[in-house]
């Protein structure tokens, strides 16, 4: 009787499971399905024995409009913008969280804390305050990455692990006469790989989909990232919905590859975060 209720749970838990998967799931099958579909199709099937690549040329020639080759413009200043805010914050959180854990200083919890206070600040209060420093960098790739490469979040991940980790590993590598450098990128780097994996593609997507502040510091088209060119174009573009979800595809496409490349490390960085 244990060993039937232990199977029939499990059941139900599998059960369950997958369908919240499935749910969970659809709309991005949706939307694949749809950008792969003959225009005459679009939104009248959900599973089509026609495919079609007339939404992706429609996006990689002109697009429709005056400006050629305006969403692989907008795909690549995603690109050029988000790696390098995503770099950055991993070498900010890097730093400060071995300074805040490991090393003394006066006024360290006092700068811990109030790094931690501004996580509990609406990031829209923030965005005026943020454009009037950053104005003069308007349309241009220096505006879009730095106000956004420093992660609050990445550094109270950082200085979380690195306090687990005893000080007498560092201890020892100072004896043989490494310097705080040597001790950051040789030692603390290594033992951290989940944690940087995880503050990594957390900032990448954040930066990826960030919408509101590429609206408001280059409204120029020529750097506006794929996600406003989508939320611009929709309007536009409301009588061809399949290079919208074409679009929409190739937007999530880097996001989804970075993921399934580092997966492994993800996992064990989750599973830090929920100890």
């Amino acid at each position: 009787m244990n060993s039937k209720k232990i199977s029939l749970k499990s059941v139900l838990v599998i059960a369950t499971t997958l369908i919240l998967l499935a749910i969970s799931l659809f709309p991005y099958y949706y939307m694949l399905i749809q950008s792969f579909v003959p225009w005459d199709k679009v939104d009248q099937t959900i599973v089509s024995n026609k495919f079609s690549l007339v939404s992706y040329k429609y996006l990689l020639n002109s697009g429709g409009g005056a400006n050629p080759y305006m969403w692989i413009r907008a795909l690549a200043n995603s690109l050029i913008v988000s790696i390098p805010t995503a770099v950055i914050s991993v070498a900010v959180g890097l730093l400060v969280g071995y300074a805040i854990s490991k090393l003394k200083f006066k006024g360290k919890g006092f700068i811990y804390n109030t790094l931690l206070i501004q996580m509990f600040f609406p990031v829209i209060i923030l965005l005026v305050p943020r454009y009037l420093i950053a104005k003069s960098f308007a349309n241009s790739y220096t505006g879009m990455i730095l106000p956004l490469c420093i992660s609050i979040w990445g550094i109270f991940m950082y200085v979380n692990f690195f306090v687990t980790i005893p000080n007498d590993v560092f201890e020892a590598a100072k004896i043989d006469g490494a310097s705080e450098l040597q001790l950051i990128y040789k030692i603390a780097l290594p033992l951290c790989k989940s944690v940087t994996v995880i503050v990594f593609l957390s900032t990448f997507m954040t930066r990826w989909s960030e919408l509101m502040w590429d609206m408001l510091i280059s409204p120029n088209i020529n750097m506006q990232t794929l996600n406003v060119i989508i939320s611009t174009q929709f309007n536009s573009m409301g009588n061809l919905p399949g290079p919208m979800y074409a679009a929409s595809v190739l937007l999530t496409t880097p996001i989804v590859i970075m993921f399934l490349c580092f997966s492994k490390y993800f996992k064990e960085g989750i599973s830090f975060m929920l100890k």
